[in-house]
């Protein structure tokens, strides 16, 4: 997938031990062939869905935030569907941006779906993904500053 998105690539490494990168969201780094870096956090649903969770919440109870709102060290996030093989490459920034321009009104519309994990329950809001690809690509527009 990473060669298909990126020709050039020249290698992909795994991040796999618990440090900075990895609490960043760092879990590959991409390296193409010019020398340039892209790093990613991938995330992976087993059944193809028509939407994209976006995590709100990592804990809830606790209020931590999710991925989508806290600060990442990634580039972007892989964001793939096992069983059709399609990956989403989301750059993080304009993400994060359309989070913040939409968000609330995501969370009213679609509601929240919660995961029960070992000791915390984590809260993601669905978003369609025709919907959060016209919001990503809408945040790259940066309009004048006027006061």
């Amino acid at each position: 997938m990473y060669r298909r998105a990126f020709p050039k690539l020249a290698s992909a490494v795994p991040v796999r031990q618990d440090g900075w990168a990895q609490r960043g969201g760092i879990d590959r780094v991409l390296t193409l062939e010019c020398g340039r870096t892209y790093t990613v956090d991938e995330k992976v649903r087993t059944e193809d869905w028509p939407d994209i969770l976006l995590e709100r919440w990592s804990d809830e109870a606790r209020r931590i935030p999710g991925w989508v709102q806290k600060p990442l060290a990634c580039d972007f996030i892989a964001y793939a569907f096992a069983r059709s093989g399609t990956c989403y490459l989301l750059p993080v920034a304009p993400l994060q941006r359309a989070w913040r321009q939409h968000g609330k009104e995501w969370i009213r519309r679609y509601g929240t779906r919660r995961a029960q994990n070992v000791g915390y329950v984590s809260a993601s809001v669905p978003v369609p993904k025709d919907v959060l690809m016209l919001a990503i690509a809408a945040a790259m527009i940066v309009s004048p500053y006027k006061p």
